[in-house]
């Protein structure tokens, strides 16, 4: 069997920070040279009954991934998969498009990297991405010759992963699934990665009944596409539950204990220049209608386009506390104390209903549609007098915050995970249709 070149490889050195996260056993002297046997994935409800287990050669995954929220969706997939080392031989590899914030991730889900493509270099665009994973991950693909390529998501990483598996002929699953603004500058460019990664895939993992009907009516085959959740739910549920202790270096601990919080969160590609801008003096004006009252926190994108605006607008602020990007464990932290959430973030979306937090969202338009429909999220775009007047009403109206700030669980009920690993062995599986049941 070919070996990937060793630059490639993760070398012993690269990730002894990181505990081994799992008990797969090593299949691969077990494996008769040329490519695996594959296993039939049957339809949902679909199952052999004669099949032993024992005797059935496991189904090679790879999973990749690059940033930092594909790291947080994937890790609950990557341990539910090693809790069937007899069904699954399970491998992980990294392009490290972003590198240091992907790697606080590995750290905190002790997830182990058996690849890292490092593809990150300073000012890259996404089309080096798209190269640099393309010409990385192939010899991988050729020497590990998986059944399956799991990717989630739209990023750069997401579309060039699955893209390349497909030229090398392996199956594709696509976590998070479905999404979609129906305009493909917004978000740019995962849009339009969205779509090509559908267009490739064979299996199809919908976080919502919605994001399934976007997929059935682009033409995907209705026997392809699970409703699951989003394992990201998976992960916010587990991150909660290590914070019963409280967290050490509180970055909230210099706030007043009465003061509200407000976390804001702005970064996208489509807000740099005039409406990151607009963002940030909408700030200010809140700072001063409610001074000495609100206290907004904003973890800020070390991207110069994000930071030096930032930085130049709300910098000196004695009500703004700038802080560099938290760790994952610290900003599940920071939004369970907050009051009021304003974002562009896709995944802050997604966990601040299910924490009871009522979020604006500072986009035009949404991806996310479910946390609005369900009275959680308000689309408010990035104008500053709108801004302005809908976090006041938040703040002025208790009645108008209370109705926003009820846990709902919209986009998982943190099961999603072993939905993803029953749909890839062929066993029933409960999808997951309640989008309107309140959080336990």
């Amino acid at each position: 069997r070919e070996s990937a070149p060793a630059v490639f490889v993760v070398k012993s050195g690269d990730i002894h920070s990181y505990p081994r996260y799992r008990a797969v056993a090593n299949c691969s002297k077990a494996l008769p040279p040329g490519p695996p046997a594959r296993l039939p994935i049957h339809q949902v409800g679909e199952q052999n009954n004669n099949r032993d287990s024992r005797m059935t050669t496991p189904i090679k995954i790879l999973t990749v991934f690059g940033t930092r929220p594909e790291a947080i969706k994937m890790a609950p997939v990557v341990h539910a998969l090693a809790t069937r080392p007899d069904r699954f031989f399970s491998r992980v590899c990294v392009t490290a498009q972003h590198r240091e914030m992907l790697d606080q991730v590995l750290r905190f889900f002790s997830v182990r990297p058996d690849f890292d493509l490092d593809v990150m270099v300073k000012g890259q665009s996404p089309t080096d991405v798209i190269g640099r994973v393309v010409d990385r991950l192939a010899p991988i693909l050729r020497s590990e010759r998986p059944d399956w390529v799991l990717v989630q998501g739209d990023t750069t990483t997401a579309m060039a992963a699955a893209m390349t598996a497909n030229y090398w002929n392996v199956k594709v699953g696509h976590v998070e699934a479905g999404l979609r603004t129906f305009d493909k500058t917004q978000p740019f460019p995962e849009e339009i990665n969205r779509v090509i990664v559908t267009s490739v895939a064979d299996m199809h993992f919908a976080p919502t009944a919605l994001a399934r009907a976007n997929l059935l009516t682009e033409g995907v085959e209705e026997s392809k596409v699970f409703i699951t959740g989003n394992p990201g739910i998976d992960a916010l549920f587990y991150t909660l539950a290590t914070l019963n202790g409280g967290i050490k270096n509180d970055p909230l601990a210099s706030l007043p204990e009465d003061s509200q919080v407000i976390l804001v969160t702005a970064h996208r590609r489509e807000s740099f220049g005039k409406p990151l801008k607009s963002i940030c003096r909408a700030v200010l004006d809140i700072t001063t209608r409610f001074k000495n009252r609100v206290k907004i926190v904003y973890p800020v994108h070390p991207n110069s386009k994000v930071y030096d605006v930032v930085h130049r607008i709300l910098g000196t602020s004695r009500d703004v506390l700038l802080l560099p990007p938290l760790d994952y464990r610290t900003l599940v932290h920071v939004v369970r104390r907050c009051d009021l959430v304003l974002s562009d973030s896709g995944g802050i979306q997604e966990e601040a209903p299910s924490i009871g937090k009522p979020v604006l969202v500072l986009r035009n338009i949404t991806e996310r549609p479910e946390g609005i429909g369900a009275g959680a999220a308000r689309l408010v775009g990035t104008d500053r007098e709108t801004i302005v007047r809908e976090t006041s009403r938040l703040l002025e109206n208790r009645k108008a915050y209370m109705k926003m700030a009820q846990p709902i669980n919209v986009y998982g009920d943190g099961r999603a995970a072993p939905r993803i690993v029953s749909a890839l062995m062929g066993e029933v599986m409960n999808e997951w249709y309640p989008e309107a049941r309140r959080a336990n």
